[in-house]
């Protein structure tokens, strides 16, 4: 059953935060922390992951460029179409203490700008 505050192709962003994510295979790599959305555009830029850790203890981030996820009915979370090096070597991000300045948005579209589809 859908939600009254969700259609087809729109979703309120407080769900997709928990929202899992998947690799090409179906293999849960994580789920969406949080969404970071561009203040001029208005897009989402990056949806930042959890993964490991256990019952959220110990876990880790990592933005992922929101153009790299698609979202897969039949899994109910998003596809993350990115090399397990690529994520595995992405710059680190500590929820409460990573500054999005602009060095470290550089270091991100640097790290992502390889070639890194699966």
């Amino acid at each position: 059953m859908q939600d009254q505050h969700e259609t087809n192709s729109l979703i309120g962003a407080n769900k997709v935060e928990g929202t899992k994510v998947f690799n090409a295979t179906g293999e849960e790599l994580g789920h969406i922390h949080e969404i970071m959305i561009d203040k001029i555009s208005g897009q989402v830029a990056y949806a930042i992951m959890a993964f490991g850790g256990v019952l959220g203890m110990g876990e880790k981030y990592s933005p992922l460029p929101w153009s790299s996820l698609t979202y897969d009915t039949r899994l109910g979370g998003y596809v993350a179409d990115l090399d397990k090096e690529i994520l595995k070597n992405a710059p680190e991000y500590e929820v409460d203490s990573t500054s999005w300045d602009n060095a470290y948005v550089d270091r991100l579209r640097q790290h992502y700008s390889q070639p890194y589809r699966t």
